[in-house]
């Protein structure tokens, strides 16, 4: 029998965010979804996790769904949003701790374990380059300048927010086609809360171009296994498979033949297995002894 998934709100970093969540404990994995999803994105991963003993939570991240809003695009800077994260864990009273993310979400986690808001036993990234890698790939690389431009236009002001939202936000339900209706529905809803198309977008507005390191990108210690979904519209190879020798010390690069950018919704039981494989190989466990 799988986990139910149940939700309530977490108060934490001065914050309120609507979690999902399944199973129990202090051995914590905390799923961060992206761009312009929500906490629902993850309702493949949240009971095969609980079944592996894992306390497994799903926010909406800030400015999503129906988690707090702050206004400012500067309150959305990736060095800002570690500290969400490192919140969350702390809210809940977490031992062990397992980050995974897609798209914004993972950028998140990718800057959470390298400026080590947290300690952290595992990482896991979906579709989404390490941010030095994909700055890198943008400067160096014309197929993931093409693959980028929607990040640059997302910077405009009032115009991207007219064009999502207009007809009902028919343009979020259509990104994506492939999911159930009431999945859709949930996003198309979701873009037409007051304000929200604007702090979504913030994320693309405090960080598109910036470096959130001041610099060379600390090494990132912690175990990590990045899943490429590699019929990806808007990331490239270069950006996938580049320069994370001098980024990360111990990483496993899983590759999903023919899987959209929306990889843990469009292939769940494949990302699934290859998850729960690579946490059994690096034995990142529940129980750590």
């Amino acid at each position: 029998m799988s986990a139910k998934i149940t939700t309530r709100t977490i108060d934490a970093n001065g914050l309120s965010f609507v979690v999902d969540e399944a199973g129990e404990g202090d051995a914590v994995a905390l799923l961060l979804h992206g761009f312009p999803e929500s906490r629902i994105s993850w309702r493949h991963q949240l009971p095969a996790l609980a079944a592996q003993g894992w306390r497994a939570i799903a926010p909406d991240l800030r400015g999503f769904g129906h988690s707090s809003r702050p206004p400012r695009a500067r309150d959305y800077r990736l060095e800002v949003l570690t500290a969400d994260v490192a919140g969350l864990f702390e809210a809940v009273g977490a031992r062990r701790r397992l980050l995974i993310g897609h798209d914004w979400g993972g950028a998140v986690a990718w800057t959470c374990a390298a400026l080590r808001c947290a300690p952290l036993d595992g990482l896991v990234v979906m579709n989404c380059p390490h941010p030095a890698a994909m700055m890198r790939a943008v400067r160096t690389s014309w197929d993931q300048r093409r693959r980028s431009w929607y990040m640059a236009f997302f910077k405009l002001p009032w115009l991207p927010e007219a064009l999502i939202r207009a007809n009902g936000a028919r343009a979020i339900e259509r990104l994506f086609a492939d999911q159930p209706a009431d999945v859709r529905e949930i996003y198309r809803r979701n873009a037409l809360i007051p304000g929200a198309m604007t702090t979504m977008l913030n994320y693309y507005r405090a960080n598109f171009g910036r470096d959130p390191f001041a610099g060379a990108a600390p090494v990132i210690k912690t175990p990590t296994l990045l899943i490429w979904g590699d019929a990806d519209r808007y990331v490239g190879p270069k950006a996938m498979r580049e320069g994370y020798d001098a980024l990360v010390d111990d990483l496993t690069l899983s590759r999903l033949a023919g899987v959209s950018h929306w990889v843990q919704q469009a292939a769940p039981e494949a990302v699934n297995r290859v998850l729960l494989d690579w946490l059994e190989l690096r034995h990142i466990k529940v129980n750590s002894d």
